[in-house]
């Protein structure tokens, strides 16, 4: 029984998101309203891929200007390799689903020096106030 005026939940949709920053700021960088976990996971996947490609560019490409990468020291703190080991570990993936599934928000987090870039998805409750009729 639901408590009185509240609203019963009668779906679940989910919220994927990426924020970046470092010591003092953050900023958003992108987000989607997902039908299923599956498909916020899949966005946050593509969008791990999208940041470690954008922070560690592929020096062969021919769109750089000559000289514009240089070789930095590897460190334990690798933001690129982080977010990539996420998106094709399986175990991550399985953990995400399995918080999500159970109603609770899941969250990486890539480091590399003051920088950060964190991926968040989260169950949104559908008011059945709010249930849009099936097509």
């Amino acid at each position: 029984m639901t408590a009185p005026g509240a609203c019963p939940a009668t779906g679940v949709e989910y919220l994927a998101e990426v924020h970046g920053g470092a010591a003092a700021s953050s900023v958003f960088l992108g987000g989607v309203v997902a039908p299923t976990r599956r498909l916020a996971l899949r966005w946050l996947r593509r969008q791990a891929h999208r940041l470690a490609d954008a922070l560690d560019a592929d020096p062969h490409t021919t769109r750089l200007p000559a000289q514009a990468l240089r070789p930095t020291p590897r460190t334990a703190e690798h933001a690129p390799a982080q977010l990539r080991f996420w998106a094709a570990d399986p175990d991550y993936a399985e953990e995400a689903s399995d918080r999500l599934a159970a109603g609770y928000p899941y969250r990486f987090t890539a480091r590399e020096g003051p920088a950060w870039y964190q991926l968040t998805a989260r169950p949104l409750l559908i008011p059945s106030s709010s249930v849009r009729p099936p097509a």
